[in-house]
């Protein structure tokens, strides 16, 4: 005979089969965008749409995994969600962006470490953001110069280069 915590256990997790319905609903998002690109004949079948169509087939492949895992009630106990940190990473990113055109690529970049690792419990502000800002800059000089890529600019990279 079983008892209360066995009917428990096989009860469908409702906010799995959410995150299952938000995942098929992104797979169709990026097969209708797909189909609206406008690609000339090719000679090969593999196109510019050949990556979307694949991940659209993955992004199923998970939301079907996911319906049934959470149609069974297989997956583990969840832990209680901690908002300071999650704060601290949303305030980087904010941060980063509203930054980015007027500090250039290293200090918006500086900045979304150090909030970052604020977050995540490691160093002070002061100490993370110079850092930050330099890993930032190897990354803007990787980008610009080796890659031939355009990343904003601003007054930290306008010093070297």
């Amino acid at each position: 005979m079983s008892d209360g915590l066995d009917a428990r256990q096989h009860r469908p997790d409702r906010a799995v089969l959410v995150i299952a319905v938000l995942l098929a609903g992104l797979a169709a998002v990026i097969v209708w965008d797909t189909q609206r690109l406008a690609v000339a004949a090719a000679y090969a079948r593999v196109g510019p749409a050949a990556f979307p169509y694949t991940v659209a087939a993955a992004l199923v492949g998970l939301a079907i995994w996911t319906a049934i895992a959470g149609w069974r009630g297989a997956f583990p106990q969840r832990e209680s969600v901690e908002f300071g940190p999650v704060a601290w990473i949303v305030a980087g990113l904010v941060g980063q962006m509203a930054l980015l055109p007027y500090a250039g690529f290293s200090i918006a970049t500086g900045v979304l470490f150090a909030f970052t690792a604020k977050g995540l419990g490691r160093g002070p502000l002061w100490l993370t953001i110079p850092g930050g800002a330099v890993f930032g800059f190897l990354v803007w000089l990787t980008f610009t110069k080796l890659l031939q890529l355009s990343l904003p600019a601003g007054p930290f990279e306008r010093l070297f280069v």
